[in-house]
């Protein structure tokens, strides 16, 4: 992911503290702990080739990538159902590969609803994406919207309109990137009332360069976080740190499940940052999430 990428010197200079807890989250928690709460962690994708030989098998060939990834993850932000309509027998393989574990698959809208022209007028390509990943069955996760960058709230009305006509039996969050949505208040609030009203989580980003999409706003008793980091720099494990007390705040006031997915510019080094992000979950927690293992003796850096 490029969005919000800045130059490593420039790093350090960043207040990568999380905003207080707003007030407005209030109404949406119980205040106490969900015995059944979920926790998932996951990727963008599974089809990474540079894994191969460190969480993948030596030689394991791409059509293979999957059967591994889900040794490693109990989740997927998947990128790839953005990029093509994908058919039901195309999801329920993929879906068979998780058969028999709780893991989420949480595709992303396809780019020809969300980033091509105007939201209105696409009921047929929309329900074609539905008919393909309702194949998920009971591995369907959350259903991951998002608006490009140059979709401001000028366009409010339509986002909401579009919202308003989705399957309610489905969940779905929704990640909004223009500056403008974060930068008036009175915008800002709209928008996550109106999520709220609809029973639509909002994506929550924390990427270098864009601190105001880490908005920490809960609209549902769902949370569905996309982390940035940067290939292993100092800040990244300060930041990682900050959102498992995050995270245990809002375990402890009663959420009923969290999302949380790592990206890395170079995705090369994410496998290293999960296993060092669910070694302090399980720690702080008592959980017992899986985690990457790497072959042929390589280890973590920590």
């Amino acid at each position: 992911m490029e969005f919000g990428r800045v130059p490593e010197p420039e790093l350090a200079q960043i207040d990568f503290r999380l905003p207080e807890e707003p007030t407005f989250n209030q109404p949406v928690l119980k205040g106490k702990k969900d015995a059944g709460v979920k926790l998932y962690l996951g990727c963008a994708k599974w089809g990474r080739p540079e894994w191969v030989g460190k969480i993948y098998p030596p030689k394991t060939p791409e059509k293979k990538y999957l059967d591994h990834y889900v040794e490693h993850y109990n989740s997927i932000e998947l990128n790839a159902t953005h990029y093509k309509i994908y058919g039901e027998a195309g999801i329920a393989k993929w879906a068979e590969k998780a058969a028999g574990r709780d893991f989420k698959f949480c595709p992303k809208m396809y780019q020809g609803v969300t980033h091509r022209g105007s939201l209105t007028g696409k009921d047929f390509i929309t329900n074609e994406f539905f008919r393909g990943i309702l194949a998920f069955k009971q591995q369907l996760g959350p259903i991951f919207i998002q608006v490009s960058e140059s979709f401001s709230p000028k366009r409010k009305e339509e986002l909401f309109d579009f919202l308003r006509r989705l399957p309610r039996d489905l969940c779905f969050f929704v990640e909004v990137r223009h500056p403008d949505w974060f930068a008036q208040t009175a915008i800002r609030q709209e928008l996550f009332e109106t999520l709220r009203g609809l029973q639509m989580g909002a994506v929550i980003t924390d990427t270098s360069g864009r601190r105001d999409c880490a908005h920490m706003h809960l609209t549902i008793p769902k949370v569905f976080i996309r982390y940035v980091g940067n290939s292993l720099h100092p800040t990244d494990y300060t930041r990682v740190d900050a959102w498992i007390q995050r995270m245990g705040y809002w375990i402890e006031q009663g959420v009923e499940e969290l999302y949380f997915f790592m990206h890395m510019h170079d995705e090369t080094y994410s496998p290293e940052l999960t296993v060092y992000m669910v070694d302090k979950l399980n720690a702080a927690y008592g959980l017992d999430l899986i985690k990457p293992r790497f072959y042929g003796g390589q280890q973590t850096l920590f």
